[in-house]
């Protein structure tokens, strides 16, 4: 096999030329998948993370309780609430889970007035002593340290259109989780970067003081969330802390039947599990869902976007592998004589055979690899460019393109191309393998 191999390398430099143009026609192919696959795959990572920071994890844990109505004429209340704070952490630890941070928060709908202006708003109470959610912002200005219990942290855009400047004082209105109308005075502590038109609306202020304004007791909140170390173990991760949950005899929502009733778009099946009126329980049940069943939509571009990238792939390898088979013919014609005298000083047909597949086999990956390594380099100076459009933003990684080749795509890829030069080469070496020494050394060309 050793001398095979040899043998069919040193082959590739006896017609420089030709060994280069098909090179390069195999390095441009993977030098476009590349690209490709690379930045979009990274576009979709640096949207999923977008959305992750926002929604604040990958698993989402939320309580909910039904206030049953106080006449026949009216319907049952849902309030999202979980009032055990150590509860779900707990069931977190019984599981397992690898995780790289845990948070809690409490969200809250309502309208910030500032000088006769109102803003729609989410407003999320966070931990402010939490290190990676800190992280997430970009400060455009203010700052994060030292933020007192009444300080608001909102985007660029929404300062932007309501004339704010860090140490304005702000008014919140909204409606506590018993739907009574309560306001709070707020300072802006830190504006930061608008990553999309979904952050714009969104402001952050302590937990604890977001929990007074709604109507939440101390330590408690909306929604528990866990920050996986492995995003493709959120289903794994979900499912188990479902199941402990239920095991505990607690309330608790089942993905399963809201893939089942709504395989589109899960998260709708879950939260017709809380909002039907024959739907009652007491005291909390939970909702356990992913980023995914939130957003299928994110799952679905991944796959479309490998789809396409193996597509092009494929494309561009059939058409090379015509030329590689036509060139293949060609060589062997070409080297009748010399294969003659090969299998007069005793290589069998079948090291013939592998001679001619491992040579077009090598000279394939060859090119596959200079056209990886072309695309890395590329895709390395493009991430170097700042990019400082808005409403590309949330594809972005702190103003910059980023890129991922996933070690499985490249594998996948690879195989592709052996099995398609093997295949393509096929006949030729057959033909060669099979040619008799006495005939071959007697043709002339």
């Amino acid at each position: 096999m050793k001398q095979n191999l040899k043998l069919a390398l040193k082959n590739l430099t006896r017609q420089k030329r030709r060994s280069a143009v098909l090179a390069l026609a195999i390095a441009f192919g993977f030098f476009v998948v590349t690209i490709i696959d690379g930045l979009v795959t990274g576009m979709v990572g640096n949207l999923e993370e977008s959305i992750t920071q926002i929604s604040g994890g990958t698993v989402m844990i939320a309580g909910y309780e039904k206030i049953p109505p106080k006449s026949e004429d009216e319907r049952s209340t849902l309030i999202n609430i979980v009032r055990d704070k150590e509860y779900i952490n707990n069931i977190v630890e019984k599981c397992n889970v690898d995780y790289r941070y845990c948070s809690k928060y409490t969200l809250s709908m309502g309208q910030v007035i500032f000088n006769g202006q109102k803003a729609l708003c989410q407003l999320y109470g966070r931990d402010f002593e939490e290190a990676d959610f800190l992280k997430s912002f970009r400060v455009v200005s203010g700052s994060l340290d030292n933020l007192s219990e009444n300080s608001l942290i909102i985007s660029e855009k929404q300062a932007e259109n309501m004339n704010l400047a860090v140490g304005d004082e702000v008014i919140y209105s909204t409606l506590t989780i018993y739907g009574q109308k309560n306001v709070w005075d707020f300072t802006i502590g830190a504006i930061v970067k608008t990553n999309s038109f979904v952050s714009a609306a969104q402001i952050y202020a302590p937990i604890e003081t977001v929990n007074k304004i709604v109507d939440i007791p101390q330590g408690g909140y909306t929604t528990y969330t866990i920050f996986l170390k492995n995003k493709k173990l959120q289903n794994k991760v979900a499912n188990m802390i479902e199941n402990s949950i239920r095991e505990d005899g607690v309330p608790v929502s089942s993905r399963a039947e809201a893939y089942k009733t709504n395989p589109k778009n899960p998260y709708r099946g879950i939260d017709k599990q809380f909002s039907k009126e024959e739907v009652q329980w007491e005291g909390t049940k939970y909702g356990v869902e992913t980023l995914g069943d939130a957003i299928p939509a994110i799952v679905i571009a991944m796959n479309v976007v490998h789809t396409v990238s193996t597509t092009i792939l494929l494309v561009i390898l059939l058409i090379v592998m015509v030329g590689v088979s036509n060139t293949y013919k060609m060589v062997l014609y070409e080297r009748i004589r010399e294969i003659g005298t090969m299998k007069a000083l005793g290589m069998t047909g079948k090291d013939v055979k592998k001679v001619f597949t491992l040579e077009a086999v090598s000279l394939c990956i060859i090119g596959a690899c200079a056209g990886l390594i072309l695309a890395i380099f590329a895709l390395f100076i493009l991430h170097l460019v700042p990019i400082s459009s808005e409403n590309m933003a949330i594809f972005l990684s702190k103003g910059h393109f980023s890129f991922v080749v996933p070690l499985s795509s490249i594998i996948e890829q690879y195989i592709l191309l052996i099995v398609l030069t093997t295949f393509a080469v096929r006949s030729s070496a057959k033909k060669a393998s099979m040619l008799s020494p006495a005939e071959a050394l007697r043709t002339t060309k």
